[in-house]
């Protein structure tokens, strides 16, 4: 059949390239990272020694919330979903032996992502790599974190500063360098639908480029380095569709809205994750079939890369052996399914082209309601997109309590008896170990040199500079996650849910 939209062709719903696997196959990544920065590295290690293409690296939340390990507040968190970065000296553990001009890697970081980037940088810098040619994407999206997520620091405004200053500053120190990846998964995983995960995405979007166009940056000229990061869910054709209908969305946003010239800044490169949301505790090897259809509707979709979860993430962090298994699936679907040899083996499908225009008018209508109410931010002040978010979540759940929604294992097709899993679990005792080697930290390294690199942050803060060129010399001082963020907080404050 012949299709009037090609692969590699705006507006891109058939494909950002030409070939697509054809030519070069998506990044497989495993998301992981828990406990000690030396644990999360050996599990790295395995990872690759077993064939991904990609680190991706999660935190805990201490981290993510700009706190260090011996926070009041931390307590009970170091290490558990995710590994535990406080300093330099940190990031330097979770990398030794990696060589990370050889490496693509993605950090699932927001509020903190300017200062987990710098360390990265550092880390790099320190191996001999060329900054400029490193490669990889920070996550850096705050906006999704108000209305899914809540590892949010700081008010949206000031936190937008911090965003399009690590745009400018990666624009020229890191150019091949992915300075967002704009989440529809979280927006998904708190329940949305499958146009709500598209529509909210762009808007969160939208409103990043027109702040980066507020701050003097023009947009072929950081546009291209912008990715988005979607979940990969059940409804097989349907998802297959929305990865369609958000391309085509993208390519022409960013044309006709705001005037790109450049091509490369019309296509919607993104990262996708098989949905989390849907693994189930009963019957967990189940799991694996779930995963390997979320992720085969991924590929079809043409994602650039791609994170299987493990069959026991219901029940705990995955064990090495389902870490291995989720990578495997990957693989089989690369090497041995066939799908690679035509870059969209479904498009010109009646059924396929369908949902990728119900997909693209439902979420447009969504994006035209945004605008109307005054943006993004606007949208989010009055409580729109939430309150969006939660009826759908709140449908879908209705659903399954009626057994109008069947799922297997849980309302129906249950075992009786079912014996409960061994599940991989963190030591409790690095919590300890992770404050002890703080306060080794703060007594060895030379105090007047942070305090003098914190003090030009917070004056830097109170101005208008980008802040990123300061986060980088505090870093690299041994200053602590803890202590930048503070010192952001001592200018910006703190958001409080309820009041932007």
């Amino acid at each position: 059949m012949n299709h009037p939209e090609q692969p590699g062709e705006f507006p891109f719903t058939r494909g950002i390239h030409k070939e697509m696997y054809r030519n070069r196959l998506w990044t497989m990544r495993q998301y992981a990272g828990f406990g000690t920065a030396e644990e999360s590295n050996a599990r790295y290690r395995f990872l690759l020694s077993q064939g991904i293409t990609g680190l991706s690296v999660a935190f805990d939340l201490p981290t993510q919330m700009g706190m260090d390990a011996d926070h009041p507040l931390a307590a009970g968190e170091v290490g558990k979903v995710g590994v535990s970065i406080c300093s330099l000296k940190d990031m330097e553990r979770l990398m030794d032996g990696i060589d990370l001009s050889q490496v693509t890697t993605s950090m699932t970081i927001n509020s903190t992502a300017a200062i987990l980037l710098s360390l990265y940088a550092l880390v790099a810098k320190s191996q001999g790599a060329d900054l400029k040619k490193l490669s990889g994407t920070i996550q850096n999206d705050i906006l999704k974190e108000y209305i899914a997520r809540g590892t949010y620091i700081y008010p949206p405004r000031p936190a937008m500063r911090i965003i399009t200053d690590l745009f400018a500053w990666a624009g020229r120190e890191m150019p091949d360098w992915n300075t967002i990846s704009i989440s529809g998964y979280h927006i998904r995983e708190a329940g949305s639908t499958a146009s709500q995960e598209v529509a909210f995405t762009m808007a969160n979007a939208i409103a990043y480029v027109e702040a980066a166009l507020n701050a003097g940056l023009e947009v072929d000229d950081f546009a291209p380095r912008l990715s988005f990061f979607f979940n990969s869910h059940n409804n097989f054709l349907e998802e297959i569709a929305k990865f369609r209908a958000a391309r085509r969305l993208w390519a022409r946003l960013v044309r006709d809205r705001f005037g790109a010239k450049n091509p490369r800044s019309m296509m919607l490169r993104f990262h996708s994750q098989t949905a989390g949301s849907t693994l189930t505790a009963q019957q967990p090897d189940v799991n694996v079939v779930r995963v390997t259809l979320q992720a085969l509707a991924a590929v079809l979709g043409g994602t650039q890369s791609l994170h299987t979860n493990s069959r026991d993430e219901a029940l705990g962090l995955p064990t090495e052996e389902s870490a291995g298994l989720a990578l495997r699936t990957q693989q089989i679907l690369a090497h041995e399914t066939g799908i690679t040899a035509e870059p969209d083996p479904l498009g010109g499908s009646y059924v396929i082209e369908e949902l990728t225009d119900r997909i693209s008018k439902e979420a447009q209508a969504y994006l035209e309601h945004i605008d109307r109410l005054g943006g993004t931010l606007a949208a989010l002040e009055q409580g729109y997109i939430q309150g969006e978010i939660q009826n759908a979540a709140y449908e879908y759940q209705q659903e399954i309590e009626k057994n109008e929604r069947i799922v297997v294992g849980v309302n129906r097709f249950r075992l009786e008896n079912e014996k409960p899993r061994i599940t991989f679990r963190v030591n409790p005792a690095i919590e300890a170990q992770q404050i002890e080697r703080l306060r080794e930290l703060r007594v060895s390294r030379s105090s007047q040199s942070v305090q003098s690199a914190l003090t030009a942050l917070e004056q830097a803060a109170r101005g208008a500079e980008n802040l990123m060129p300061r986060i980088f010399e505090a870093c690299a001082t041994l200053a602590t996650v803890g202590e930048i963020s503070d010192t952001l907080r001592r200018v910006f404050g703190e958001y409080q849910e309820g009041g932007l």
